[in-house]
């Protein structure tokens, strides 16, 4: 490790949310241009962070998000259908989780009382 660099400076690589890429790199990534980042940025799919000289910047997840849309609109999904189907997707995928884990406790503890 170099010296002066703080020993968690490399924990952030781990994050699926800092935001590692530049606009070329996560384009790259997933098969798209610039423009489409762009687009899906216009569309609120996703909203990059910006470097201190004001360069977007996408985290793993995002890319995730984006990839998706990409599918969606590789096979003839407009974009702004696409962006809305990835944040029904995502919101419902939440909302599973969450019934879930909300469940967990009282399936742990030998069920809830009254149901």
């Amino acid at each position: 490790m170099p010296t002066g660099t703080p020993p968690h400076a490399t924990d952030r690589l781990d994050d699926d949310d800092y935001p590692a890429y530049t606009m070329g790199r996560a384009a790259e990534m997933i098969g798209a241009t610039p423009a489409f980042l762009r687009a899906i940025g216009e569309a609120r799919l996703i909203t990059p962070l910006r470097s201190e000289g004001g360069h977007r910047r996408y985290s793993r997840y995002q890319l995730r998000i984006a990839a998706r849309a990409r599918e969606l609109v590789d096979g003839g999904t407009p974009i702004e259908a696409a962006c809305r189907i990835v944040i029904l997707e995502d919101q419902l995928e939440e909302a599973l989780r969450l019934n879930a884990e909300l469940r967990r406790p009282a399936t742990e503890s030998g069920g809830a009382a009254g149901i």
